[in-house]
C-alpha cells in the first residue's frame, strides 16, 4: 500500500511543481521550468488531441481530482476495519465523556 501512494503521488506532485514554477517563470536556470517550455508542451499536447492549448490545464486537474479520490476510495476500502474500530472508540468515549459531564452537573450545590 506504501508504494502504492508513492507512485501516486509522485507523478502528481512532480506535475504540479512543473505546472506551479513554469506558470510563474521561475526557471532557476533550467529550461523546463520556464513559461516558454510551458506553453510549447501545452501548445504540443493541444495540437496532438486537436482541443485548444487553454483547455488542458482544467482537464489535468479534473483528471487529478478523480484519480485522487479513487486512490483514497482504494485505501479507505483496505484500511475499513481500522476505521471502524477507530470510529466504535470514538464513538464509545463520546457517549462515556457526555454520561460524565452530566453526572458531575447533576451533582452540583
Amino acid at each position: 500500500m506504501k508504494w502504492f501512494l508513492i507512485l501516486w503521488a509522485g507523478p502528481v506532485a512532480l506535475l504540479g511543481a512543473w505546472y506551479g514554477l513554469s506558470y510563474y517563470d521561475m526557471s532557476f536556470g533550467f529550461f523546463m521550468l520556464t513559461r516558454q517550455t510551458h506553453d510549447l508542451v501545452f501548445q504540443i499536447y493541444g495540437n496532438i488531441l486537436g482541443i485548444p492549448p487553454e483547455d488542458l490545464p482544467p482537464l489535468v486537474a479534473r483528471a487529478i481530482a478523480f484519480d485522487s479520490l479513487l486512490v483514497f476510495a482504494i485505501v479507505i476500502f483496505r484500511r475499513r476495519k481500522a476505521i471502524a474500530t477507530w470510529w466504535q472508540t470514538r464513538q464509545t468515549s463520546r457517549v462515556s465523556a457526555s454520561a460524565i459531564s452530566n453526572e458531575s452537573l447533576s451533582s452540583a450545590p
